[in-house]
This record gives C-alpha cells, sequence and structure tokens, in this order.
C-alpha cells in the first residue's frame, strides 16, 4: 500500500514540477514564433486602416526581434511612403535589398525617387529590377514614365510596347496610344483606339498582339 502511495505521490510532484531550463528554452521559439504572427496581423490590418502609427510600432517590435527581416523592412518602407517620409522610405528599402535582393524592393525605390523627381535614380533602379524580373508589365509602364521625364521618347516608347506584350489589357493599350498621339504618332494611336473601342463593344479583350507593336528586345 505504502508503495502505491509512494508511486502515485511522486506521479503528482512530476505533473507539477516547473519546467526544466531545457524545456523553456525549447518553448521560446513558439511562443515567439506566436508574438510575431500577432504582431503582423496587428501591422497589416493597422496599413489597412491607416493607423500608421500602430503599424509602424507593430514592424518596429518585429525588426527588434528579428532585426534581419527584410520584409519588415519593405512594409515599414511602404508605411513611410504613404506618409511621404521618402527618405526614410528610401531607407528602409535599401536595407531590406541588401537583406534579401528582390526586384520588389528595388521597384519601390525607383517609385520613391520618380515621386521626388530623381529621374536618372529612378530609371537606375528601375533597370535594376527588370534585369531581376521583367515579366511584369507594371514595371516596364513605371519605366516608361521616368523615360518620358527624361526625355527619351524611344525608351518609353519601346517600353510600352513590350508592356502591351505582357500584359495586352485595355488599360496598357490606352496608355500605348496615349504615348504614341503624345509622341506625333498619329495613325498607330487611332489604330489602337479602334481596337479598343472594338474590344469594348464586344465586351472582349484586344487581340495579344497589336500589328503596330513591335517585339522589343531590352
Amino acid at each position: 500500500m505504502f508503495g502505491l502511495l509512494l508511486v502515485i505521490a511522486l506521479g503528482v510532484v512530476a505533473i507539477m514540477r516547473p519546467q526544466t531550463i531545457n524545456e523553456t528554452i525549447n518553448d521560446l521559439p513558439q511562443r515567439l514564433s506566436s508574438k510575431l504572427d500577432k504582431l503582423w496581423d496587428i501591422a497589416q490590418d493597422s496599413l489597412r486602416e491607416r493607423k500608421y502609427l500602430r503599424a509602424e510600432k507593430a514592424l518596429l517590435t518585429i525588426l527588434r526581434v528579428d532585426e534581419r527581416n527584410a520584409t519588415a523592412y519593405n512594409r515599414l518602407g511602404i508605411l513611410y511612403a504613404k506618409q511621404q517620409a521618402f527618405k526614410d522610405a528610401i531607407e528602409c528599402f535599401e536595407i531590406a535589398q541588401s537583406l534579401e535582393p528582390s526586384a520588389s524592393s528595388l521597384h519601390n525605390v525607383g517609385l520613391i525617387y520618380y515621386e521626388t523627381e530623381q529621374y536618372d535614380k529612378a530609371a537606375l533602379a528601375f533597370e535594376q529590377a527588370l534585369a531581376m524580373e521583367d515579366s511584369l508589365a507594371a514595371r516596364h509602364i513605371a519605366y516608361a514614365k521616368v523615360q518620358e521625364k527624361l526625355g527619351n521618347t524611344k525608351k518609353m516608347v519601346a517600353s510600352l510596347e513590350y508592356a502591351v506584350q505582357l500584359e495586352p489589357s485595355i488599360q496598357s493599350y490606352r496608355i500605348l496610344a496615349d504615348a504614341y498621339a503624345r509622341n506625333g504618332e498619329e495613325e498607330k494611336a487611332n489604330s489602337i483606339n479602334e481596337r479598343i473601342q472594338k474590344a469594348l463593344a464586344s465586351k472582349n479583350p484586344p487581340a495579344r498582339t497589336v500589328r503596330q507593336v513591335r517585339k522589343v528586345v531590352m
């Protein structure tokens, strides 16, 4: 009987004893991961709701825990850009790029330089982004806008033509038609506008290729 009680008592002690140091250490990553997930949710929700101070605090807390988190720096850069704190935004995007090179970070830097009228720097950032990933029409359209500001009409048109090949949407065709018109190429502009009107009338997108749009090799 005494032996049975001893076994039961030892069992209760085993259940009630505090965690060992090793067990506590092993539990830390799970707790930390859960905390970071909550912070990410707060940051994302706050950005959507334009609660920028709350979002900033959440992102900075994430970076105190994980100082090499490129995604957090990117989100922080977007937050600062929305508040027109462009210098801070560029710094965040550049840190993100140094930690984890990506076309998105470079594209974001290019957008900030464009917004602050630093067109040479914007062009360089977009070119670097396109060298890493050139399959998105939006990147070529952004590059075209910079080239227009720099007075490089040929590069502007070539980029827009390439964007249309990648994404033959009505919006991209309209941008190209407008560029042709402003460049004095009325025949090309009219031809594209006619195709757009026909597409709208038939409720079908324009054909993937346009006769006047040549394939551009960047």
